[in-house]
């Protein structure tokens, strides 16, 4: 790729993950609020994390719906109307006068969540040249992790502040505003142009994204459509088995890693572990910092090393951390800085493996025809997983003997069988066309 059209698609990888930004905000910033929340509201553990997991109710709502606008109107501007959704939400979030309004306002942030962790993805997998597709795939997640840190400090700022928890989840409507200018100067994709038979326009994306080859790269994606002559043709058939496990598997070992456990609950782990408040959220913040550190590591390394080796160094990283977390809280051992260590060596792991192959994995393993079903069946998966975790750990971390090393226990397991999966299943992905990966998977 010449250096012009690099510049050019490092910006448009940079906006379209504006709303990885906001996705990593929204998910982190509740840490710092859901104390204060559960106080002012007066809520008991169930409902407590009910009202935690309301957001993520609201993320399955948004994957669910936005499958069929971003066919219709296309991936452009299902992305600005996202980032309104985003803006509504953060400022209804900080001004909200009881607790059934602050649940409506977290439920279509939640939407927006959603929606966006479908069609951010899926545009830059269709945008993005073959060999530098994981990287620009793996921008979104880096600007979730981005959005995580932000999150962590601004807590950590704000922290004292009268209504301090009305500030941190309002002034998300700053990015959001943000994100919903700038994705007005973005091109379409140009596999959906070509799909709604809009070819000369796809033509003039590809010459501004350094396609050089323009008569082959239309070539490939026509053949891939005309493999699928159903004008809406439906996800769950035979042909399609294999990237429909991968995306489920992938996007389930996600999940039961812990990830979003530890980063909505992480001052209150760090709390357990004897810290004051102050102290617990400065060693969130550091945790975000090596989130950031070591998935800006893995964005510069996933197309030369590879989406299976990565998971597979990742998964026994974890698996070793995770079984120390949940013995220093079986023993309740926390001298020193312990536990910290412990998470930080967790956070590389999933970092490098992960967090960083998940979004680039299930966005190229689909064919153009259903990718947007598949992608709503990934991230469905990832949000199924990610509301029934945030809302049950702080039940069983509070209500049962050993709870929390119970928890981390499992988590150890899931990473164990992520191993076994990543080394004898999944297949390698990178430097492979998206039209080259259909011919593979669907076979």
């Amino acid at each position: 790729m010449e250096k012009p059209f690099k510049k050019f698609m490092f910006y448009v990888a940079f906006v379209a993950s504006l709303g990885g930004f906001l996705f990593g905000y929204d998910t982190a910033v509740i840490s710092g609020a859901e104390a204060a929340i559960q106080q002012v509201y007066r809520l008991s553990d169930a409902w407590h994390g009910f009202t935690i997991a309301i957001a993520l109710i609201g993320t399955i709502a948004g994957t669910l719906v936005c499958a069929k606008p971003v066919e219709q109107y296309g991936r452009k501007y299902s992305m600005l109307w996202i980032a309104y959704i985003y803006l509504i939400s953060a400022v209804g979030s900080g001004l909200v006068v009881n607790w059934y309004a602050f649940l409506f306002f977290r439920f279509i942030g939640g939407i927006a969540i959603g929606a966006s962790s479908v069609v951010g993805p899926m545009y830059l997998a269709e945008i993005s040249p073959a060999n530098w597709r994981g990287r620009f795939v793996a921008f979104f997640q880096f600007n979730i992790v981005f959005g995580i840190v932000v999150a962590y400090l601004v807590n950590y700022a704000l922290s004292g502040v009268a209504h301090d928890w009305r500030w941190m989840l309002g002034v998300t409507g700053v990015p959001a505003l943000l994100y919903g200018i700038l994705i007005t100067t973005v091109p379409e994709s140009p596999r959906w142009l070509v799909k709604v038979g809009r070819e000369t326009e796809a033509m003039a994306v590809f010459k501004k994204i350094g396609e050089h080859n323009l008569t082959q790269a239309l070539t490939a994606i026509r053949e891939s459509l005309k493999a699928s002559i159903i004008v809406n043709e439906p996800l769950f058939q035979r042909k399609y088995m294999k990237p429909i496990w991968y995306a489920l598997l992938i996007a389930t070992f996600n999940q039961l890693s812990g990830i979003n456990a530890i980063l909505y609950y992480a001052p209150r782990i760090f709390e357990s572990a004897g810290l004051l408040r102050d102290s617990a959220l400065l060693q969130s913040a550091i945790i975000g910092l090596t989130n950031l550190v070591f998935t800006l590591f893995a964005m510069v390394i996933i197309d030369r090393v590879g989406r299976k080796k990565l998971l597979i160094i990742g998964s026994v990283g974890m698996v070793i951390s995770l079984i120390l977390v949940a013995r220093a809280f079986f023993l309740h051992s926390f001298s020193g800085h312990a536990m910290l260590i412990y998470l930080i060596g967790f956070i590389a792991s999933f970092a490098i493996s992960l967090g960083a192959v998940i979004w680039v994995l299930i966005s190229e393993i689909f064919p153009t025809q259903v990718r947007s079903k598949g992608q709503v069946l990934g991230s469905l998966t990832h949000w199924l997983w990610n509301t029934l975790l945030s809302w049950v750990f702080p039940i069983i971390v509070g209500g049962f003997l050993h709870g929390a090393a119970i928890m981390f226990g499992v988590f150890a397991l899931m990473m164990l069988a992520n191993l076994i999966f990543s080394w004898l299943v999944l297949p390698e992905t990178k430097n492979k066309s998206l039209e080259q990966l259909q011919q593979e998977l669907t076979q």
